[in-house]
């Protein structure tokens, strides 16, 4: 089956359990990430600019100004990556859900049920996951989320705005020919605002169906009509399954390395004060995370050092903790300026479907301590419980968490406006 059969077909019914579970608490969890990155200066920037340049009556998530639904689309995609803390998939090298869901809330009709949307977003991050994979066989440089998010949101949004068979098509052609194809490396070697480009590309696949519902013409989409070899297990193997998640708001790259320090300090009862400096093998792209004194979050969210140093300190890494008023801490930024990066052959081989990293504390009594090889926690081997993921979804939406997670839990009962109500 194609991705535009597939995805006009599927059926919540017809979806494993553990599917339907999936969606709710991926949905769960990319919402308390956007309750998070609406506090950031990246989000207020955008969201006034959706306002000013992109007027229209759907009112924003946590803000209630009226935009278009490119302007929502641009504005919430940004929000959520304003905090690099929401799913994401190894193939990939990137994050469905961040373009995917801004897309599907900017085109969804007020008739739409609950049950509709989440299997839509199911059949987004199915697409995703593989659409994802056959772009990058295309060129060898490493883009962002946002330019193959263009073309996922096209398909799934189409399902949600109605659009023929043939309007699709045209759709995902206007979203993969106009999607952002921004590098990854440079955001890594120079982070700004800029991110992932979830927003940009959530903004160009609200664009794309809305066009092609006009009439707009677009060329195939090569990514999904010229890839067959990507789309053999579609409606039998489940990607939205192998997702990890994040239990820190810092670039994936970072997480395995994180983990390591939490294990030796916890295991030896350790605090920062004991540790001289830190040393930290791992891959190429992690090692390119080299911002140790971060002057703004972003530069915090992609750096490996200093949230490694955040976690030897406060036993943790938390929003606040890379906060644009969080980066002067001199302890941190003592063991953050004194860490030790190191290449490792075996990490590299292993890159992208394993992130490795082994860390070893150089203690100032004298001698080291060294964890084995190890991977982020939450990976697809190692799922966290729903129990996990509600913890961190509370922690990180504060008073509107109830409501929201409410809404979410029930929205295959319920029609979508229960949610969009609590994003209000």
């Amino acid at each position: 089956m194609d991705a535009f059969a597939f995805t006009r077909a599927l059926q919540w019914s017809g979806l494993p359990l553990a599917v339907q579970r999936r969606a709710r608490m991926s949905l769960l969890d990319l919402l308390g990430v956007a309750v998070q990155g609406h506090a950031t200066r990246l989000s207020a920037i955008i969201r006034d600019y959706a306002v000013a340049q992109h007027p229209g009556p759907l009112p924003l998530p946590f803000d209630g100004r009226g935009v278009s639904a490119s302007g929502y689309a641009l504005a919430l995609g940004m929000t959520i990556d304003a905090v690099d803390g929401h799913d994401g998939h190894n193939p990939a090298k990137g994050h469905i859900g961040c373009p995917l869901l801004p897309a599907l809330l900017a085109l969804a009709p007020p008739s739409t049920t609950g049950e509709e949307f989440l299997t839509t977003l199911v059949a987004g991050y199915e697409v995703g996951a593989r659409v994802s994979v056959a772009q990058h066989a295309t060129t060898p440089d490493y883009h962002t989320s946002g330019s193959w998010g263009a073309t996922t949101g096209a398909i799934a949004g189409a399902r949600l705005a109605g659009l023929s068979p043939d309007q699709t098509q045209h759709a995902a052609g206007i979203a993969e020919y106009h999607g952002p194809r921004s590098q990854m490396m440079r955001c890594i070697d120079h982070p700004t605002m800029l991110k992932d480009g979830s927003g940009w590309g959530a903004m160009c696949a609200t664009s794309a169906i809305l066009l092609a519902q006009a009439g707009f013409t677009g060329a195939p989409a090569i990514t999904v009509t010229d890839t067959p070899d990507h789309w053999t297990t579609l409606g039998t193997e489940w990607e939205i399954l192998r997702q990890y998640f994040k239990p820190w708001p810092v670039c994936r790259w970072a997480q395995g390395p994180i983990a390591g320090v939490l294990a030796l300090r916890a295991a030896h009862g350790l605090t920062a004060a004991d540790v001289d400096h830190i040393e930290v093998e791992t891959f190429h792209e992690s090692i390119r995370l080299a911002t140790a004194r971060p002057r703004t979050t972003e530069e915090a969210q992609y750096s490996t050092s200093f949230p490694v140093a955040v976690a030897m300190v406060h036993g943790d890494v938390k929003p606040a903790d890379i906060a644009d008023t969080a980066l002067d801490d001199p302890e941190i930024l003592r063991l953050s300026e004194s860490l030790k990066m190191r290449e490792s052959d075996h990490a590299n081989a292993a890159f992208p479907m394993q992130r490795f990293a082994r860390v070893t504390l150089h203690l100032r009594a004298g001698g080291t301590l060294t964890t084995d090889w190890l991977e982020p926690p939450w990976s697809p081997d190692t799922q966290p419980s729903d129990a996990e993921l509600l913890t961190k979804f509370r922690a990180y939406a504060g008073p509107r968490a109830d409501r929201i997670e409410e809404a979410v839990m029930a929205l295959d009962r319920q029609p979508l406006s229960t949610l969009t109500a609590a994003l209000a």
